[in-house]
């Protein structure tokens, strides 16, 4: 194998493999816990542990880290698993950390039993009083020399419910003066009397991170557990517990973190965002949940290349945002159907639409880029609409749309003369009447006129209505997390709905993400809002970067 252009953790993963640990095999896992929804954070931490198994011909397993029945639920595990499979990547095994309590409490009596654990009575200000600071060294409890035998009847007692919730503790007895704080005798279960979504009530008490984590890693022989960088000064522990239990050695290791800016990815926050009503739910398509990045029109692709993009380091980083989005152009401008639709229509009238003729049929293709996606047929009609700022009365400099004398072309049709224009009783341009430059068909040009641009269009009669919703960035500020209130940074303009826009009537037969380039706009997908009367598309990004310019 070769170390040219490998990350370190790829550099670990061939060493070892070349040096036969753990007979050559790559066991990773993605361990989510079920109180949520995943984010675009989790998208990077999946795309990183199943690529590294597939690359080295390994396996990844699902484990859910459901360790807090108090806020974890079904309907969280069941959106995890969609999220992982629509992202692409299949787990070996399906596990969650609940099928390992009764081995956990085992192993928790055995520490017992060897004076390396103890039931601590200290409330939670007192213990973190005694835990000192990192330049000082911290105290012991009271309760830390408790003969063992006496500390195994009481962790019992905790388990049968002796005891209500905060009464007491199980701790470790490492070493109240490292100068690693984690291993100041840390915590390895507290009792939480709670109803857990898959164990029922069989349990009342309930083992920490640090406990179930690196436990569940040896139990499922994970050769390569993958963690951010502040779980560094939890390497310690992870590995004392594994030693003192002499159980398999799986190992941890740690990158840094990858971050997005203008974005927010703390679940608290995520859920204020939903229960104050500025966002509709997980999956609303501003959220930067892979459900809601899912509904917007993202596809599996584009967060496989956004990740892979991002690298992989031991320095926290900031991507731009900027970069997700040309991941999904980059990827939908191969792949994504054209069509016509105008968001804000303006009428045009042509004045010589040829006489006896109801509709012209012409030919134009689905994908430019796609010579295999073919052509389809668009009516042409005596009244079209164009974009209402496709015309100005009074044209600013270097306009090359239409204006009173001016040509442009009609998106594989014809050339047109902008003739003359009419207005409501409101003064707004309400119809524009074009002539149709003799000769200047699409694909048989010979009027010699150079028209200043090109600009899509619609037939005013074989069109229906749709609603399209205009999404944006959820904040304004690049790091919205570092405000006093991250709420009042929030983009005002992040959504915008246009009830009278007009598509093509092959649109209609789209379905809930379904995705397509609607021309000179966007590209959009067909919303699950979606109903046989009205079509509902989100725009997924503009065609170009519009934040870039504002900079």
């Amino acid at each position: 194998m070769t170390t040219e252009s490998l990350n370190f953790l790829e550099e670990i993963i061939e060493s070892d493999i070349a040096s036969g640990k753990h007979d050559g095999r790559v066991l990773t896992r993605f361990p989510p816990e079920p109180n949520g929804y995943l984010h675009i954070g989790h998208a990077s931490s999946i795309c990183l542990n199943f690529g590294l198994a597939l690359k080295y011909g390994g396996q990844t397993n699902l484990r859910f880290d459901d360790t807090n029945p108090a806020t974890e639920e079904t309907e969280y595990v069941e959106g995890i698993i969609e999220d992982v499979r629509w992202l692409g990547f299949e787990p070996s095994n399906i596990f969650f950390a609940s099928n390992y309590f009764d081995q956990l409490y085992e192993w928790a009596e055995q520490l017992i039993l060897k004076g390396l654990a103890y039931v601590d009575f200290s409330s939670a200000e007192e213990i973190a009083l005694l835990k000192g600071t990192p330049t000082e060294s911290g105290q012991n409890s009271q309760y830390r020399n408790v003969d063992p035998q006496e500390n195994l009847l009481l962790f019992r007692k905790m388990k049968a419910g002796e005891f209500p919730d905060g009464h007491c503790t199980l701790r470790a007895k490492i070493d109240m003066a490292s100068s690693n704080m984690i291993l100041r005798d840390p915590l390895l279960y507290r009792i939480k009397h709670a109803h857990h979504h898959r164990t029922g009530d069989k349990w009342c008490i309930y083992p920490m991170y640090d406990w179930a984590h690196g436990q569940s890693d040896s139990i499922e022989e994970i050769t390569h557990s993958i963690c951010t960088m502040e779980f560094i000064p939890h390497r310690a522990l992870y590995d004392w517990c594994i030693e003192q239990l002499g159980i398999f050695p799986s190992k941890q290791y740690e990158f840094g973190r990858r971050n997005l800016n203008y974005s927010i990815t703390s679940k608290r926050k995520l859920r204020q965002l939903i229960e104050e009503g500025v966002t509709n739910g997980w999956d609303d398509p501003r959220m930067p949940t892979i459900a809601g990045l899912r509904r917007r029109g993202f596809t599996p692709k584009s967060l496989r290349e956004f990740a892979d993009k991002q690298g992989v380091s031991k320095r926290e980083t900031i991507s731009e945002y900027s970069l997700l989005e040309s991941c999904v152009r980059e990827d939908l401008n191969k792949s994504a159907l054209r069509a016509f639709a105008v968001l804000h229509p303006l009428k045009v009238v042509i004045t010589n639409f040829p006489e006896g003729e109801d509709t012209i049929w012409l030919e134009t293709e689905n994908n430019q880029e796609d010579i295999e996606a073919g052509s389809r047929k668009v009516a042409f009609n005596k009244e079209i609409f164009v974009e209402h700022d496709d015309f100005a009365e009074v044209p600013p400099p270097k306009f090359l749309r239409l204006t009173l004398g001016s040509y442009v072309r009609l998106k594989s049709c014809c050339i047109i003369k902008c003739e003359g224009f009419q207005k409501d009783e409101h003064g707004n341009i309400a119809e524009v009447q074009c002539s149709i430059v003799a000769d200047s068909w699409s694909g048989n040009d010979t009027s010699g006129i150079k028209p200043g641009t090109v600009i899509h269009w619609l037939s005013a009669v074989n069109c229906i209505k749709s609603e399209v919703r205009l999404y944006d960035r959820l904040f304004q500020v690049e790091n919205p997390a570092a405000a006093d209130n991250f709420l009042s940074t929030v983009n005002p303009d992040s959504l915008k709905v246009l009830k009278n826009v007009y598509i093509e009537p092959m649109l209609a037969q789209a379905n809930p993400g379904d995705r397509f380039q609607f021309m000179r706009t966007g590209y959009f997908c067909c919303d699950p809002d979606s109903t046989l009367e009205l079509r509902v598309f989100n725009r997924i990004v503009t065609l170009r970067d519009n934040w870039a310019k504002g900079k």
